[in-house]
C-alpha cells in the first residue's frame, strides 16, 4: 500500500476505474490528513493579502486547480502551506 504525503502525488484520472484502481493501492498518510485538518482549522482566522502574479502563470494555476477540482486560491495556500512546513524542517 502506497502512503502519499503529499497531495501533488495524486495524479490526474482518465476514467474512474484509473481512480478505483489508484485508490486500492494508495492511501493518505495521517500527517498529510492532519495538516489538512490544521489548515483549514487555520482559514478562520485568515488575513486578505493581495499578490501580483503574471497572468499567464495565474491562468496554468487555475486551469490546474480545476483539473483537481479545487479552488486555485485554496490549492495556493495549500502548497504555500506545504513549502513552509518543508523549510522549516530543513531549517532545524
Amino acid at each position: 500500500m502506497n502512503a502519499l504525503a503529499n497531495w501533488e502525488e495524486v495524479p490526474l484520472f482518465d476514467s474512474e476505474e484509473a481512480e478505483a484502481a489508484f485508490w486500492a493501492e494508495s492511501r493518505i498518510d495521517v500527517r498529510l490528513m492532519e495538516s489538512s485538518v490544521a489548515s483549514s482549522a487555520e482559514a478562520s482566522e485568515s488575513v486578505t493579502i493581495t499578490l501580483r502574479i503574471d497572468p499567464r502563470m495565474l491562468s496554468r494555476i487555475k486551469r490546474l486547480a480545476r483539473s483537481r477540482y479545487l479552488n486555485y486560491q485554496s490549492m495556493i495556500k495549500q502548497w504555500l502551506g506545504e513549502r513552509l512546513e518543508q523549510e522549516l524542517r530543513e531549517y532545524r
